[in-house]
């Protein structure tokens, strides 16, 4: 474990990478290492399908010639002049780029100690305890009154280490752990058969639920889904379970990504300033949350992250940013740079809308007749446009309570009107990178029978 958690040897070769490229004459350059090993164990049916482990470097270096570069990787790294040279060599015939270049170095962070955020847990688990996890946590599932099947269930680890290092300066590197249990349940027989599944993945291995609430939890959601109905065509009010309305704040981190802002491609290109939401919905994007999924001290370009209300009172306040989308844009990076191999591209980090005042149940309470979605089918956001189409599975509302399980459905709108009618309940959980509780969205179209 030792030779695992010590990222000197990469801070080394970082250094190499970034001194050869100047040498092979780059005017700048940057070098990241990425480490990675992970174990993970797949069970079905009591037996043991696959094991798996993998273990590997990354080296990419990114060279500049002026306002040309070029990026090149390798998994192993032999001689460090000879991938510099062909850095420079690919730069100097790359076309110019007149906002390319590293971060200004009046933005690169001056901390890059991790350990506030916790990323880190030391704990390597083995294959066999692994094992066991996957086995409880598929018992659990196949305990419950109504499941048929298994689809399976998982456990795994795995330690991920970044080195990044500058030609104007800046050094810095991380570690983070992850811990993950998963189980996939079939209920019913034949033509009839319905699936569901429940995960969950952290941090640190003593926040991880435990496997038998993991297979429950598949077990139930599955056997809810018995005997589906279809759901009247029409106008309806539409709930998203948490688990399905991350995607929708996805949606919106995509179309406030720079880079879709700078090829104006996006509906909410100029929308900044304005009133997107409803007032009272804040959307933020932390990257100092302990032990979130996405944290980190500094960004892809050695920036040191902003923690952003993306949505603020329902106004739409900023974009994310990296220093060459910032560049074009006019404004200045807000350290956002997500990168683990080639060159950096903004996204975000750990997204979150924050709770409403009303739970779930008194949210459908008011709606009276409606749906609760609980998946989404598909990929059918438009980021350009804002329209909006996927298929959909859940559960009807009926005297504002769940009754039926419906499927075959399709929802569609335009995301402009569904973020304008959001309302989110207050039932927020933080575990994952990108987070919800429950939303409603008011006039959403619905094809079914």
């Amino acid at each position: 474990m030792t030779q695992i958690l010590d990222q000197s040897d990469l801070t080394d070769r970082a250094a190499q990478l970034v001194e050869a490229a100047r040498k092979a004459g780059a005017d700048a350059a940057d070098t990241i290492c990425v480490r990675g090993v992970s174990l993970s164990v797949e069970m079905r049916l009591g037996k043991t399908e696959e094991t798996r482990r993998a273990e590997g470097d990354d080296f990419t270096l990114r060279a500049f010639v002026g306002k040309r570069s070029a990026t090149v990787s390798a998994n192993v790294l032999a001689d460090p002049a000879e991938l510099a040279e062909r850095a420079v060599a690919m730069a100097r015939v790359a076309p110019d780029d007149q906002f390319a270049g590293l971060a200004d170095a009046d933005r690169l962070a001056t901390d890059t100690e991790s350990d506030a955020l916790d990323l880190l847990d030391e704990t390597v688990p083995p294959a066999s305890e692994l094992t066991e996890a996957a086995l409880a946590a598929e018992d659990a599932m196949r305990a419950v009154d109504g499941v048929t099947n298994s689809g399976g269930a998982s456990a795994g680890w795995s330690l991920g280490g970044m080195v990044l290092a500058t030609s104007h300066g800046f050094v810095g590197s991380y570690l983070a752990s992850r811990f993950s249990l998963s189980a996939s349940a079939i209920a019913g027989s034949g033509t009839a058969m319905e699936r569901d599944y429940w995960y969950d993945m952290r941090t640190h291995k003593a926040d991880l639920a435990a496997p038998e609430e993991i297979g429950r939890i598949a077990g139930e959601r599955t056997v809810r889904r018995l005997n589906p109905h279809q759901y009247d065509t029409g106008t309806a009010t539409v709930v998203f379970d948490p688990r399905v309305a991350t995607g929708l704040i996805g949606n919106l981190a995509g179309a406030i990504n720079g880079s879709a802002i700078a090829r104006k491609t996006s509906f909410l290109r100029e929308k900044l300033g304005e009133a997107v939401f409803d007032a009272g919905v804040t959307i933020t994007d932390d990257p100092f949350r302990r032990r979130g999924l996405a944290s980190r001290p500094f960004d892809g370009e050695g920036v040191r992250p902003e923690a952003l209300d993306l949505i603020k009172d329902g106004v739409l306040t900023t974009w994310l940013l990296d220093s060459a989308t910032a560049r074009e844009l006019g404004l200045a990076t807000n350290g956002h740079a997500g990168r683990h191999s080639g060159n950096p591209s903004p996204g975000s980090t750990n997204l979150t809308l924050l709770p409403g005042p009303k739970t779930p149940e008194a949210l459908m309470a008011e709606i009276g007749d409606g749906l609760y979605i609980t998946e989404m089918i598909g990929h059918g956001a438009n980021l350009v446009t804002g329209d909006y189409s996927r298929g959909a599975a859940g559960f009807a509302i009926r005297g504002g309570k769940l009754a039926e399980p419906v499927s075959e459905i399709t929802v569609a709108g335009n995301l402009t009107d569904m973020f304008r009618r959001l309302a989110p309940a207050s039932d927020l959980e933080y575990r994952f990178s990108t987070n919800a509780p429950t939303v409603a969205i008011e006039g959403m179209t619905v094809a079914g029978r």
